[in-house]
């Protein structure tokens, strides 16, 4: 007598691994149920990859790199459906006494984040204060482990790159933390509050009230030196340095008849190319966000999201997306591939967007009954902070 066939699970593992990529997520996760081998098999990172590349911060960029190493692909795809329903837990962290806020024009109680693995660094009054991760993504501890102090009034902004903090002040000066050791620098930079502040590749710019945006060194026996001043004739809300760096973007309030957005020279400090030409008064750009070194985000009182190319035009953005509610957008983020988020300047609105839609695709009010923009957000792929003006919220998405 013929034997039996061999079921499909006793085929080589390469051969089933080719098979199930054709998969989508439902199919794997009903074939997880048939047996163990087909179960380990079907959870693999190799075939949750491609499905995941499609998803909502998921952890994986347009071109595939992965900013989530180490979580299991396949628990991130689940995760991010919930992202895209909204379905997630509210709670808030942390609260501290507010002042009043006229306009985007005081540095005051506008507090800034920034996050990384193991803490979020926020910006309270005129220090920084990091607060530990509590472990497996569980929420944020009350009290910080660390504070950084340097300047006289309140931090304006700041940045964390390769262990360092940079920070700008209403004081006008910079501040150089160095997070693992004492080290610190701080030099006057400009004559009014320091609105914005990038750093890389060993170089600080820095954007100021004053109208100007400058570059500074931070090499050996030149730190804190001027290497170039921009004369923006305009106040400058926003900046930030290419991830080539080889130029720097800037954002001002459009007060004036020239582009709010404009690239300059790093090396050379002149200018390369305004960004758009169709710009109102007054509709000056609160924040900029490169994803690649020629695609950039920026959003800002005007109430738009805008996604520039530079390789395609720098007369016209390729896409835009409107606040609904006709608020102006403090804040903005990605996650490098699909998902947008954005603050708005009304009732802590925080909304999530799709960049393959026109529509925002979920908002979250998070203050209330009083009014509070949203000055800073930042997410990870389970979890989402947003600081407002007299507390700090997080949404869990793990946890619906």
């Amino acid at each position: 007598a013929a034997s039996p066939p061999s079921p499909l699970w006793a085929l080589p593992e390469e051969l089933l691994l080719l098979i199930c990529s054709y998969l989508d997520a439902q199919a794997l996760g009903r074939l997880a149920q048939v047996c163990r081998r087909l179960r380990f098999l079907s959870g693999r990172d190799l075939l949750w990859r491609r499905i995941a590349r499609g998803c909502l911060n998921s952890g994986f960029t347009q071109l595939g790199t992965d900013l989530a190493a180490g979580i299991p692909v396949k628990e991130r795809v689940k995760v991010s459906q919930n992202w895209r329903h909204g379905c997630c837990r509210r709670e808030t962290v942390l609260k501290w006494k507010c002042k009043q806020v006229a306009s985007f024009s005081s540095s005051f109680l506008m507090p800034w984040m920034e996050l990384d693995g193991e803490y979020l660094y926020l910006s309270q009054a005129e220090n920084i204060q990091a607060y530990p991760l509590c472990p497996e993504g569980t929420g944020l501890q009350r009290h910080p482990q660390a504070i950084f102090s340097g300047h006289q009034e309140d931090v304006c902004r700041f940045v964390l790159v390769n262990s360092h903090i940079v920070s700008g002040g209403g004081d006008g000066s910079v501040v150089l933390h160095k997070i693992h050791g004492s080290y610190s620098v701080k030099f006057s930079a400009h004559e009014q509050e320091v609105n914005c502040v990038d750093f890389q590749g060993g170089l600080i710019v820095s954007g100021s009230r004053d109208r100007t945006a400058k570059v500074w060194s931070l090499s050996a026996g030149r730190v804190g030196q001027c290497l170039h001043t921009v004369q923006t004739e305009d106040r400058v809300w926003s900046i930030a340095i290419s991830p080539l760096l080889s130029s720097f973007v800037t954002g001002t309030a459009c007060c004036g008849h020239t582009s709010p957005l404009r690239i300059w020279d790093l090396e050379s400090g002149q200018l390369l190319t305004c960004l758009g030409t169709d710009f109102h008064r007054g509709a000056g750009v609160l924040d900029v966000f490169y994803e690649t070194p020629s695609l950039l985000l920026s959003c800002g009182y005007d109430t738009y999201i805008r996604y520039w190319d530079i390789r395609t035009s720098t007369r016209k953005c390729v896409q835009e997306w409107e606040e609904p509610h006709d608020s102006a957008l403090y804040c903005i983020r990605s996650d490098k591939n699909h998902m947008i988020a954005s603050g708005s300047s009304y009732y802590g609105v925080v909304r999530l967007w799709d960049k393959r839609q026109t529509q925002c695709l979920q908002s979250f009010h998070l203050s209330s009954p009083t009014s509070s923009p949203v000055y800073c957000l930042r997410f990870s792929t389970t979890h989402l902070y947003a600081a407002l003006a007299s507390a700090l919220h997080v949404l869990d998405f793990t946890a619906p």
